[in-house]
């Protein structure tokens, strides 16, 4: 859609360098028009998910007469899906097929609050019951299969879930696959599913295995994933020259340089996402230290409660 102003772009930067070319564009070969967007393959599922955890909730909301419980649930996810909307919707998107920091913080939103919010909601359970009572029978037979309990266990293993995200952000970094998600939206769908997907996982077990993964072992999943970010974030922001080529010709006509561009996309994954990334695992440093506080307090109550005894005998 942007192919026009590409090339009139990628002409005009043979003799005029990228910062000035900018201001001496003509009108009609500025920004392309920005505005929200609609594909049938992003508004399809967000509706039917919508839908699904409203009536799921509905029914089981009528069945209860603890409704507060799942408030927090249903804001939770309520948030998460109207993040999704703005990363996937919003002139966000087309502006971040022109711009690399603005793709960057679409992506940033999709793993960092879309997917933790979303985990939080708690959405498979509203999802099956929106299902008939027969539907819903199948899936919960489904679900207690030897073979899907095993496979579940192994992609929602702290491990795996750390390793599939990790290796999702590395490998769709890799200049050649991200130039073509900005030239296929069948690729940069597959981008942007890949990146929710592997995040939803990872925040899994932080939400709902964390008695197992022990807030010791989520401090750690948490901080060495604030390692591998930062050093990506970091090569984006100080590499001498730009890795992206589809920016080379765009990022000009908002009066940036393709490098300048991918700088700010490299301080934003470094920065603001790590920043959100150390709150949590602060949280998880404070109830790991309230945690072995407490065990040492009930450690020194029993012994004092044996020492008694045995001074009563």
């Amino acid at each position: 859609m942007f192919r026009t102003h590409y090339q009139l772009a990628s002409l005009s930067t043979v003799v005029i360098p990228a910062p000035t070319l900018a201001w001496l564009l003509p009108e009609t070969a500025g920004p392309a028009p920005i505005g929200w967007t609609w594909p049938p393959f992003v508004v399809i599922p967000l509706l039917l998910t919508a839908a699904l955890y409203g009536v799921g909730t509905a029914k089981m909301l009528r069945r209860t007469n603890r409704g507060k419980v799942f408030l927090g649930r249903i804001v939770c996810f309520a948030l998460g899906w109207i993040s999704v909307v703005i990363a996937l919707d919003s002139p966000l998107h087309e502006i971040g097929e022109q711009l690399f920091w603005v793709h960057m913080t679409q992506h940033e939103i999709l793993m960092l609050i879309s997917a933790p919010l979303l985990v939080l909601g708690r959405p498979l359970i509203p999802f099956l019951w929106a299902l008939s009572p027969p539907w819903r029978d199948r899936a919960a037979t489904l679900g207690r299969t030897k073979s899907f309990k095993t496979l579940w266990a192994a992609v929602s293993a702290p491990l795996s879930a750390w390793l599939l995200s990790a290796l999702a952000l590395w490998i769709w970094h890799v200049p050649l696959l991200f130039d073509q998600t900005l030239r296929s939206d069948s690729i940069h769908a597959a981008q942007h599913t890949t990146f929710l997907a592997t995040a939803l996982i990872f925040w899994w077990p932080l939400v709902n295995r964390i008695s197992t993964l022990g807030y010791g072992g989520g401090l750690a999943y948490v901080f060495t994933t604030i390692l591998h970010t930062s050093v990506l974030g970091a090569l984006l922001t100080f590499t001498p020259r730009p890795w992206y080529s589809s920016y080379i010709t765009t990022a000009p006509l908002w009066h940036l340089t393709a490098l300048e561009d991918q700088q700010l996309g490299g301080l934003i994954m470094w920065i603001p996402a790590g920043t959100l990334l150390l709150i949590v695992a602060l949280v998880l440093l404070v109830k790991w230290m309230n945690e072995s506080q407490s065990r040492w307090q009930y450690t020194r109550m029993a012994e004092l409660g044996r020492l008694s005894e045995g001074g009563i005998k």
